[in-house]
């Protein structure tokens, strides 16, 4: 189950669950579409993969499964993943 995480893990944008602006990769790792479009070129910088918009979890189930609350944020800042 996704975590959902709350933020933009480059500009620390809110994120909330139901954002359609919230983009992840296969590790669920998470930012905004302006971070992933105009800063990291649509390839993530922390296991070079590609992003999907986040899924929205249906309203009735958070209750149920609620989105995570713990923010995640690049100490070191952000930029296009290097190459390998």
């Amino acid at each position: 189950m996704l975590e959902i995480r709350p933020n933009c893990e480059c500009c620390d944008r809110d994120l909330p669950p139901e954002s359609r602006e919230a983009m992840i990769c296969t590790f669920e790792c998470t930012f905004c579409a302006d971070c992933v479009a105009g800063v990291l070129g649509g390839v993530c910088p922390n296991c070079g993969g590609e992003f999907v918009p986040r899924p929205i979890r249906p309203a009735a189930l958070l209750a149920k499964y609620p989105a995570s609350t713990k923010r995640v944020l690049k100490a070191e800042g952000c930029g296009p993943a290097e190459a390998a």
